[in-house]
């Protein structure tokens, strides 16, 4: 793992910014308008995390995701993003201080983006030890209209017990329930006991990365509104991708 300072991670030997961000979608299919974009961080040359990241620790990815989340609220603004606006958090760092917190909402004051836009993004997959300590650290922004969702929802060990301790305002359910749900019975039991829960418990529901006409139609018949995935739209680097709305897709039988 390469342990290099701080600063020399986040620009290339020519003292240009090192990183950069995609932008991709999330739907509403319930007024066909985009509900938010998800902020995706990436090499200056839309290189993906796997490539960037492959031969730094913990400590160093942590430290690019902390300072490089202003350049990704900058430019949503200059791209005229006045929706929400996801915002992938590493879980420690929020458990860690509240800080982080601060830095990214005065990042957004500085050009104009409302706290009522941000979405703080955490994945269940990375483990969150202390659910009252994070609960008490997010809570305190909520006030101010700052959201929270969490992410690939399904995939880990902790989400029930998450849920149970903090209620989010948002889950967004792991791709790998979301694949072949249409032809998978036990699959589409999980998912609906899931959607039971978040509807008792007044927290949002969005189906991730739907790849098929299949998959969307039977989310579409099962109640849910809010979808993202490449059927509807790929991240654009650097820009805002054009949307393909449900209405664009073709009917198709689901169980």
């Amino acid at each position: 793992m390469k342990r290099l300072a701080p600063e020399a991670l986040l620009s290339t030997p020519g003292n240009t910014p090192a990183y950069s961000y995609t932008f991709q979608p999330i739907i509403d299919t319930s007024t066909s308008t985009v509900h938010a974009y998800e902020t995706l961080l990436r090499g200056s040359r839309n290189e993906p995390p796997s490539i960037i990241f492959q031969d730094l620790d913990a400590d160093a990815i942590e430290h690019i995701d902390q300072r490089c989340r202003p350049q990704a609220i900058a430019l949503a603004a200059q791209l005229g993003v006045n929706c929400r606006l996801h915002l992938n958090f590493q879980p420690r760092s929020l458990v860690t201080s509240a800080a982080v917190i601060r830095t990214t909402l005065a990042a957004a004051g500085a050009v104009g983006i409302g706290f009522d836009q941000i979405v703080l993004e955490v994945t269940e997959t990375q483990m969150i030890d202390d659910h009252e300590r994070f609960a008490a650290i997010v809570n305190e922004f909520r006030g101010d209209g700052v959201k929270v969702a969490i992410d690939d929802f399904g995939a880990g060990y902790s989400g029930l017990n998450l849920l149970a301790n903090f209620q989010p305002d948002l889950v967004k359910l792991d791709m790998g329930l979301v694949r072949g749900i249409a032809r998978h019975g036990p699959r589409q039991a999980i998912v609906r006991a899931i959607m039971g829960v978040c509807l008792d418990l007044g927290i949002e529901f969005l189906a991730e990365g739907v790849e098929s006409v299949e998959e969307f139609r039977w989310f579409e018949h099962a109640g849910v509104a809010l979808f993202q995935g490449y059927l509807f739209a790929k991240p654009a680097f650097e820009a805002l991708p054009v949307v393909k709305f449900p209405e664009a897709l073709p009917r198709v039988h689901v169980i």
